[in-house]
């Protein structure tokens, strides 16, 4: 698939329009004082058709595979209908702003300037750092060498019919119990390679040799059912090696979790045998550390072959999988295009950035791109409004969505029958389909269960994103309040435990130590007027500060502690010159494996970029260290209205 690089140039900001509907007049009067601060400003990037990983077709195995990602209910193809003439920025008009989730303030002296960030999706380089301070880069594509591994010949000595039929036995997809294969020019060292490329290619399969008529067949047949698909079999995997194959992930456009499905399907396994430490941008360049159980390095660097927009290196085996939240942070390095800045404004710009830091919000990810904020449906969980929360879901919503989810909200709309609305969706995996599939599986009256159906990640993220929504509401209300000092009331952390600040002790600490809550009845709140607003916020949204406990336990709110203002760490930036809008200004880690030379950039160009690099903790936006910079607002719906120039 070609892909189409969409990007919006960032301008000085619009007057505001009003937004504020009625469900949200309430909650906006408690705010009013916090929210009528700084006016939001504007726009960053909306970018992209999506890209998905292009298949090298000139291998079987691959044929077989792509087929089946083409096959089934993940199926994305898209018909023409699907092409809505509606211009993208027409239909983000109805999108969010950073006003609407509470980023409404700067904490920054100098004049914001243009910009463009993601003109390409290879202006915004990402590499992980792990929990030792070594940062991921991808550059080493040999495989360990092992003689236990099964020889290169498994992946071409199964004909591309064989490989359909054990695919559609490994997915039980028809009646058959087994499949057989006549063993041609038999020999035992053949019918080994066949026995290994069976038991390697497909897992949840085991074979056997059976003579019929004086002719070797190896039959292959399901041993433990569909769970063998997820726990790859114990005895084809040498003692002596550790459990779990970590690598290093480059990609190119595709967030973390549709890289690893991508992987699990042309590798015929399920997607939870892998591990990694944290979820990387999709609008990007990433690396990082990946690991996977009971999969081979020799197998997994064939995919190299196969994928393109993949890169896989950096192989070992190891005895332990990778834990969410074990990386230290992550190197980012960005590229923003035609900028209108002065040297000495990028120079006070970067040098705030680099000493002051930024204002650690949510940034405009947590909370989805079309008029259904993703705080919203949280909110109304926590509200036990289970009707509302399947609405909300469901329904309707103006903004830009693939023209199938458009017919299916509609068809839900028109006769509220779940299996009617399933039909029109070709992708079943995504949260609209899997509630649906779970309203049919249970009733209308049973949404509850229903929507327990959606892997407990994604309920979560609905009451996390609420989480969200509060936490940037109150930390714009602090430094409106309070500006840039630590003062008497302010919460510090002691270890794990927070404390508040007492008068006698308030010069031992500066803005950069204080910290505020994610609500939850597992923290303790300001003690000044900002924890008032905590409670006077949720009470308008009909929630009790004290009592933040579900009578379901997945949804109880437990809490957490953020840094108000974060300080990037090795901040680094220049100035370059530019001619071609096209041209490449960061150099890859596969470039440098090609030997792919440096960007040569102009001495005097038609444009100018800024280039900069600068690490971040975990769970911290670069793009909002970015909004300080520019001074711009980053929703999407802010910059398509801007100037929609740069999508032509």
């Amino acid at each position: 698939m070609e892909t189409v690089e969409m990007s919006i140039s960032l301008k000085r900001p619009l007057p505001k329009e009003d937004r504020t509907s009625d469900e949200e007049a309430k909650r906006r009067k408690v705010l009013e004082p916090c929210l009528a601060g700084d006016p939001s400003e504007n726009g960053e990037q909306r970018a992209d058709d999506e890209i998905e990983p292009s298949v090298k077709p000139e291998r079987e195995e691959e044929k077989i595979a792509s087929k089946n990602e083409e096959d089934g209910e993940e199926d994305e193809k898209l018909d023409d209908e699907d092409v809505d003439t509606e211009s993208f920025a027409d239909m983000m008009k109805h999108g969010l702003t950073e006003f609407d989730v509470g980023i409404t303030k700067f904490i920054s002296s100098h004049e914001g300037f243009s910009g463009i960030l993601k003109e390409r999706y290879s202006d915004f380089v990402v590499h992980e750092i792990g929990k030792d301070g070594s940062v991921s880069y991808l550059d080493d594509l040999s495989v360990p060498v092992d003689n236990e591994d099964p020889p290169d010949e498994i992946f071409s000595v199964l004909t591309a019919d064989d490989k359909q039929h054990l695919e559609e036995l490994q997915l039980f997809k028809n009646k058959e119990t087994n499949f057989s294969i006549e063993v041609v020019e038999d020999t035992k060292e053949k019918r080994t390679v066949i026995h290994q490329a069976i038991k390697t290619l497909f897992p949840g399969l085991e074979t056997k040799t059976e003579d019929r008529d004086g002719k070797k067949y190896i039959v292959a047949y399901h041993a433990a059912g569909k769970k063998a698909l997820a726990t790859p079999r114990k005895h084809s995997w040498p003692k002596a090696r550790g459990s779990y194959c970590h690598f290093i992930l480059y990609k190119e456009n595709k967030d973390t979790m549709d890289a690893i499905n991508v992987l699990s399907k042309f590798l015929r396994v399920k997607p939870n045998i892998f591990s990694y430490m944290g979820t990387k941008d999709k609008r990007a360049i990433t690396v990082q550390e990946i690991a996977v159980l009971k999969i081979t390095a020799q197998r997994l660097a064939h995919l190299n072959n196969c994928l393109m927009n993949f890169k896989l290196g950096n192989f070992s085996y190891k005895k332990w999988p990778l834990k969410l939240g074990e990386l230290q942070g992550n190197l980012f390095t960005v590229v923003l295009r035609n900028i209108t800045g002065t040297s000495e404004q990028v120079q006070q710009a970067m040098t705030s950035l680099r000493d002051i830091g930024f204002i650690n919000y949510y940034g405009m990810q947590r909370f989805g791109t079309t008029a259904v904020s993703t705080y919203q449906v949280g909110r109304a969980i926590l509200q036990n409004k289970w009707n509302e929360v399947m609405d909300l879901i469901l329904k309707p919503r103006p903004g830009a969505e693939k023209g199938y989810m458009v017919k299916c909200r509609e068809e839900w709309a028109k006769t509220k029958d779940p299996d009617a609305a399933l039909k029109k969706l070709p992708v079943k995996r995504c949260v609209e389909g899997q509630l649906l599939r779970g309203l049919s599986k249970y009733g209308l009256k049973n949404i509850i269960s229903a929507f327990g159906i959606i892997p407990r990640n994604n309920r979560l993220m609905y009451i996390h994103s609420y989480q969200s929504y509060v936490w940037n509401n109150t930390v714009s209300k602090r430094i409106e309040e309070y500006g840039l000092k630590a003062v008497p009331g302010d919460l510090v952390l002691k270890g794990a435990t927070a404390v508040a600040i007492e008068e006698a002790d308030v010069n031992n600490y500066t803005i950069h130590d204080v910290v505020m809550p994610l609500p939850g009845f597992d923290v303790i709140y300001p003690k000044h007027k900002i924890g008032d607003k905590y409670r006077e916020m949720l009470a308008a949204d009909g929630l009790d500060i004290d009592n933040m406990r579900h009578k379901i336990r997945d949804y109880s709110l437990a809490g957490a502690y953020r840094k108000i203002i974060i300080r990037p760490q090795n901040v680094n930036w220049e100035l370059v010159a530019y001619e071609d809008p096209k041209i490449p200004l960061v150099q890859t880690d596969v470039d440098k494996l090609e030997g792919k030379p440096l960007p040569i950039f102009a001495t005097e160009g038609k444009y100018q970029a800024l280039k900069m690099e600068f690490s971040l903790p975990p769970s911290t936006y670069a793009t909002m260290a970015i909004r300080e910079v520019l001074k711009m607002d980053t929703s999407i719906k802010n910059q398509t209205q801007l100037n929609t120039v740069w999508l032509n």
